[in-house]
């Protein structure tokens, strides 16, 4: 009798945490605890009304077929318009890529960029599922330390160090970031448009929380690189996570290659989620409303965090992630998280996920869902810390 098959190498990544205190909060739950959730980066509220009609009416008509794999024209139109809207970039539909989800969107730009092998930069602290799917296609990831000096931002001279030591071929950069919530600025980011040009570098900007900006405005990579690949989604600004629908915008010559390998990953996008995507652009009431409660939720945290001795961090400029330093309470982060979850009822993020060299003593707390949890869980916080 043959053994059961043995996993394989590219398998063996590092958990995604965050989904892992999820799971860990859900059993609890379902002994009859009631957790507060700061460890997801999930709107804690409805998809827009005007989505969830679309949906249903949609619905009506009994008919949900595969879509075209680079996306419903509508709705690539609609996409395209955005940036002339918010950003004043002209970007022609085809151009346009409707994925699963900015998740799907990565695996297929990696995929249509890169070959085995190359040497792919990211940020960290950051968001933990690129290194995840970088190592997991064969492509080597290469981290890059920020840190509270340039407000966890990467400069042209990182880089340039970087590329200097061994060449590197790809660089992911997120703005507003994940974890930290900071931001690039507009100038730096330039820079660093101009050089990954000159260097041959791919870009791929992660935009997934444009939107979500507090007191500046976001800048699109694409205002200053036409060979940029850009990756958003329908999930965080449009609070539409389970819909599972991201796009994203390629340089000409990767069209067709991202349009075949969607072809045989996917087939398409989900069609019911494309079809309702299109009304959230409609939605700017109640999608500002939304965030207006981000806002507060920020300002909470921002007053109460120092006031109970959790006063390092960088004040986010946007997403809804606060990355605080907890180095004074303990030097093992995935500990303090699970005793939190366990002692406390709060459930948030070991900064391990998201900087495996010196996350130990850091943790992310999400402020994306509703007020009143938030509020809830800074009072379990001050009493667990006795503050």
């Amino acid at each position: 009798m043959l053994s059961p098959p043995a996993p394989s190498k590219r398998s063996a990544i590092a958990p995604f945490m965050a989904m892992d205190v999820l799971r860990e909060a859900k059993a609890l739950e379902r002994s009859g605890r009631h957790i507060v959730h700061m460890e997801l980066g999930e709107p804690g509220v409805a998809t827009p009304r005007s989505v969830r009609a679309a949906a249903m009416a949609a619905l009506e008509t009994g008919v949900i077929g595969y879509g075209e794999a680079l996306g419903r024209a509508s709705l690539r139109a609609r996409i395209a318009r955005r940036y002339a809207e918010n950003y004043g970039v002209e970007v022609a539909l085809e151009r346009v890529v409707v994925t699963t989800g900015s998740s799907g969107a990565f695996a297929l730009a990696f995929l249509a960029a890169f070959d085995p092998g190359a040497r792919v930069a990211v940020t960290a602290p950051g968001y933990p599922a690129y290194a995840n799917v970088i190592e997991a296609l064969g492509l080597e990831c290469v981290f890059i330390d920020v840190g509270r000096e340039t407000r966890f931002a990467p400069t042209v001279a990182m880089l340039e160090a970087a590329h200097r030591e061994r060449r590197l071929d790809g660089l992911l950069l997120m703005s507003p970031a994940n974890p930290t919530g900071t931001m690039i600025a507009p100038q730096t980011f330039e820079q660093i448009c101009a050089f990954c040009d000159e260097a041959g570098i791919v870009l791929v900007s992660d935009e997934v929380y444009h939107g979500l900006s507090y007191e500046q405005r976001c800048e699109t990579a694409l205002r200053f690189s036409n060979s940029a690949i850009v990756v958003n989604s329908f999930s965080k600004y449009y609070a539409m996570t389970g819909w599972r629908l991201g796009w994203l915008v390629a340089p000409e010559p990767l069209v067709r290659p991202l349009e075949r390998l969607q072809q045989s990953l996917a087939i398409s996008a989900p069609s019911l989620s494309q079809i309702a995507a299109e009304a959230a652009f409609d939605a700017s009431r109640e999608l500002e409303a939304i965030k207006a409660s981000y806002a507060r939720n920020r300002a909470l945290l921002a007053r109460r965090l120092p006031q109970i001795g959790l006063g390092d961090f960088a004040p986010p400029d946007g997403a809804f992630y606060i990355y605080a330093d907890i180095s004074h309470l303990t030097g093992d982060s995935l500990d303090f998280c699970k005793r939190m979850l366990e002692e406390a009822g709060i459930a948030a993020t070991p900064g391990l996920d998201f900087d495996r060299a010196r996350g130990h003593a850091t943790l992310r707390l999400s402020y994306a869902g509703p007020e009143a949890e938030i509020a809830l869980g800074l009072k379990r916080l001050a009493a667990w810390l006795g503050r």
